[in-house]
């Protein structure tokens, strides 16, 4: 059996390429790694082709392109015959909807809010302008409407074997009302001129009778298709009759009939623009194709959870990786809900159930207590490892340089804030705009508050969501919590600050709206149900607000060291002391033992192991302004200026200067490079939102960008700058390798359980999804497993370049961490005293449980033991002692209670050893038991 709490994860990304039956083949490898769960991408039924799974459109089947039951239940035995767990990456808050494969949806755009599934999706349904009834907008349309109508793209068609009626484009279905169909029938039928013959006779009948369907009926919708069906004859008049509605050039009747058909219905059709100002479903993020779920109905909490308690109660799911946990209305509630399901299935057989949340916290912010979940994914962990090994010192040369590069001060908050208003213009429009017209409403609900004016009220929310520091508050219906009060109060207070029109008590009447007070007794009635609506929705847009304007725009334009700039991160960041590191660590321990640590996930900006490298730049840092200067006069040539244009922008320049030095391939050519680069350049180029974007992409820079990178990386006319280049990367190589062990170290001894990211045992440069999910040659690593079995470290240290250190190391953590399973996962965090001439370039600690113990030391800031970054540290070279402060070493020379630095650096500067603890350590408190 499978331990409850991981010692271990191993991440996987599905896809048909690699789907269970694949999966199942590596899971002898993963154990022999030490690997205790494997942890999949979502493997619900997604859309077809899907890569990464998140686009599910069936909650309640597993994805037949994986395999299906027969592919999973493979799986199953082969972790069952291993002893691995399964964690599932899985998602409440959105599904695929759009083209022709969600049921749900499909019903929702046939039958309106009377469709059953209705309350599943949050739409707002009278919101649409310039429409006398309501309905959703579907914004799937490549041109505008009125072009795409009349260019005979959008087709009325039947289905002979359903007997119903849909309008098509392209691959995008949408079911036509049943209340509509008699209507229909009566002009295909008189178009086909068929009125007089008995097929013809019995459809008219037909339609005359089902009188009901004037008023959507349910009942008697499916009994109308079914008689329709069996009228013999019927569809070869329909196909005859469908030209009524064949919309086209030159066919003006037939356009302005399939128009008024539409029109009619639940939805409106519009151009894939519409979506930033006039969609009124809420979406993941700003993708049109995921509409988001109401997981708080307790019918759609039951129905997406089907197959997911059932995994549980069959005893093949032993973990939850709960995505965007952010995006749901109320997070605490799902939790608790989740948490009885888990018990219901589980039955009798009542076990630990792991449970963590993708959650993005802010600086000093506190992770919320959710019933039953034992941690984050780990972002913050991955974060705090890169900046405790940051030189700190060398930030304050990044800092001058980023200054004088982008003329600006190097500080974040303004570029954020720059960002946050781009967002809300163009991406998140329609969701501002479906907020900004409920305050309004509110405000004119009572006659104390109607002359805050619309406008008025769009500026001060605008103002408080540019000022909102992290991604949401956790309101729930009773009200906020006093640390969400003390939020909100401090950022109404950043936003009046910000306010240069008269107050008049707007900013006031904001944040009683915001924390409910307007509802308090005593105060002037406004309504109870859109002052909550307003407020618990208001939650769900701060997250993608900040995500977009953070992750995906602020991470593309502020370029002072890449390395910060990562999912979780802080861009701006001054880097961590060890004490502070330790100090976050013993907390950590205390109050999430068993949440995950990360290095790299499937939304990282970069490899961990290009991370790494970059963070070797503060080491060389009073070297890189020369670097740069002289990179940039060789390449002045390559730039693409067009009038005012300049492809790349000067920051952009510098951003790919650091991006191709975190990526270079040192060990040999690699064919595929110029185009990844290519790609992820011009992906950056878009999230950055200035030159060029997703919405509005500029051609002639995107060109100018890929020539730009084709000539720099050309080497019959580059020669000078690639060997530039490649001297620089060499000597980053080495001290990011460094890193990357160091980096390794902490992850598998810190409190929590390490996750591992496909393929990461060798070194990883890669870039940014897609080329994160590239294949990975398991059966490479495979017979790479069985020659390390017994490293011989001094060769792996010779040839670190292959990758095989990485991958040796790997191992040996994993093994000592199954060994001494009870002290790395219920085990305390003791920091150890570092004393000598480099005590600053070591971090050491122990992990106790009773008398069992380990001690981890992992080295920083290479440059001073490498020749900055020229040859491979010798273990004599560091001066320095470690403190063992009651722990004895197994078979180490430790005297007078300390170890030297040099005695543990034999082979390179990171060692964790087994140890005994001269008096038992306390067992660590559980939270997620609470």
């Amino acid at each position: 059996m499978p331990p409850a709490i991981p010692r271990a994860t191993y991440r996987l990304q599905l896809s048909a390429d690699f789907d269970f039956a694949k999966a199942a083949d590596i899971i002898p490898y993963l154990q022999a790694l030490g690997i205790t769960h494997l942890y999949a991408s979502p493997f619900m039924k997604a859309r077809h082709g899907s890569t990464h799974g998140y686009d599910i459109v069936d909650h309640t089947r597993l994805n037949p392109e994986l395999g299906g039951e027969k592919g999973f239940e493979r799986l199953s035995r082969a972790l069952r015959a291993h002893d691995l767990g399964l964690i599932l990456d899985f998602v409440p808050n959105h599904v695929g909807v759009h083209f022709a494969d969600n049921p749900r949806w499909l019903d929702v755009l046939e039958w309106g809010e009377t469709s059953p599934y209705a309350v599943s999706f949050d739409i707002d349904w009278e919101q649409l302008p310039y429409r006398a009834r309501g309905g959703v907008l579907i914004p799937i349309l490549g041109s505008a409407y009125g072009e795409a109508l009349e260019a005979g793209e959008i087709e009325l068609r039947y289905d002979p074997d359903e007997g119903s009626f849909s309008c098509w484009y392209f691959e995008h279905r949408l079911p036509i009302a049943p209340e509509r169909y008699g209507e229909i029938l009566r002009v295909i039928v008189k178009h086909a001129e068929a009125e007089n013959s008995e097929t013809g006779r019995r459809m008219l009948e037909l339609g005359s009778r089902y009188r009901g369907l004037r008023h959507p009926n349910r009942k008697e919708a499916p009994a109308f298709k079914a008689e329709l069906r069996e009228i013999e004859g019927s569809a070869e008049i329909i196909a005859r009759g469908l030209s009524a509605y064949g919309a086209g050039p030159g066919r003006t009747a037939q356009t302005l009939a399939l128009h008024h058909l539409l029109e009619r219905q639940h939805y409106k059709l519009g151009h894939w623009r519409l979506a930033s100002s006039d969609i009124n479903y809420r979406r993941f993020f700003d993708i049109n194709t995921l509409a988001g779920l109401r997981v708080e109905d307790a019918g759609t909490f039951e129905a997406i959870h089907r197959l997911v308690k059932r995994l549980i109660a069959e005893g093949k799911l032993q973990g939850i990786r709960l995505d965007h946990i952010d995006g749901l209305r109320d997070p605490a509630q799902y939790c608790q809900r989740l948490r009885r399901l888990i018990r219901e299935a589980q039955g009798q057989h009542t076990a630990p159930f792991y449970v963590v949340i993708e959650k993005i916290l802010g600086g000093g912010e506190q992770l919320p207590a959710f019933s039953g979940v034992h941690g984050t994914t780990g972002y913050e962990w991955m974060n705090a490892i890169t900046q405790v090994l940051i030189e700190v010192k060398g930030l304050r040369s990044l800092d001058e340089i980023w200054r004088q590069i982008s003329n600006t001060p190097p500080r974040l908050d303004p570029v954020l804030k720059q960002a946050k208003r781009r967002v809300l213009e163009t991406l998140l429009t329609s969701e501002f705009i479906v907020l900004s017209r409920l305050l309004a409403r509110i405000a004119n609900g009572h006659y104390s508050t109607r002359d805050y004016s619309a406008d008025s009220l769009r500026q001060a929310l605008e103002l408080y969501i540019l000022h909102f520091p992290v991604y949401r508050t956790y309101i729930t219906v009773p009200g906020p919590t006093a640390h969400d009060r003390a939020l909100i109060e401090q950022t109404i207070e950043l936003a009046r600050a910000d306010w240069f029109a008269a107050d008049d008590g707007i900013f006031d009447f904001l944040r009683d709206t915001i924390t409910m007070d307007l509802l308090k007794p005593g105060r002037p009635a406004h309504s109870a149900l859109r002052v909550r609506r307003f407020a618990l929705k208001l939650q769900q847009f701060t997250g993608p607000v900040m995500a977009k304007s953070l992750e995906d725009t602020g991470f593309y334009r502020y370029h002072r060291l890449l390395a910060l700039n990562e999912v979780g991160g802080n861009p701006a960041s001054n880097g961590l002391s060890i004490p502070a590191f330790h100090a976050m660590m013993s907390a950590r321990n205390d109050q999430w033992p068993h949440g995950m640590t990360a290095t790299a996930t499937h939304d990282t900006k970069r490899g961990e192991d290009a991370r790494a490298r970059l963070v070797a730049l503060t080491e060389i840092a009073d070297e890189w302004a020369a670097i740069v200067a002289r990179w940039k006069v060789l390449n002045a040539p390559h730039l693409v200026i067009t009038g005012e244009m300049r492809a790349p922008s000067v920051t952009a320049e510098y951003m790919l200067y650091q991006s191709l030095l975190g990526a270079w391939p040192v060990s040999g050519h690699d064919p595929t490079f110029l185009e990844r680069f290519q790609v992820y350049a011009l992906k950056a180029a878009r999230e950055g939102k200035q030159e060029t974007s997703w919405l509005n992409p500029n051609a002639a820079y995107e060109a100018g960008l890929r020539d730009f990178i084709a000539r720099i990386l050309d080497l019959s006319i580059s020669g000078e700058f690639l060997s530039a280049l490649d001297a620089v990367a060499q000597r980053l190589a080495l001290l990011g390798a460094l890193n990357s062990l160091s980096q390794l170290s902490l992850k598998a001894t810190l409190p929590g359980v390490p996750d591992f990211y496909q393929g990461t045992e060798l070194w990883d440069f890669s870039l940014v999804d897609p080329d994160n999910r590239r294949p990975v040659d398991f059966a490479a690593r495979e017979k790479l497993l069985a020659i390390i079995e017994r490293p011989d470290w001094e060769r792996l240290a010779e040839t670190w370049r292959s990758g095989e250190i990485k991958f040796a190391w790997t191992r040996h953590l994993l093994k000592l961490r199954n060994e001494l399973a009870d002290v790395f996962t219920q085990g305390d965090y003791q920091p150890l005293d570092v004393t000598g001439r480099d005590r600053d370039h070591v971090i050491a600690f122990a992990r106790r449980r009773g008398r069992d113990a380990a001690i981890a030391v992992a080295a920083k800031s290479f440059a001073p033991f490498t020749q900055g970054g020229r040859t491979w540290p010798r273990a004599e070279q560091f001066e320095g002692s470690i403190d063992l402060r009651g722990l004895t070493l197994e078979g180490a020379h430790a005297r007078g209670g300390e170890i030297s630095l040099s005695s543990l650096f034999v082979h390179f500067p990171a060692a964790v050893l087994r140890a005994r603890s001269e008096a038992p350590a306390k067992r660590i408190r559980q939270r997620a038991s609470a």
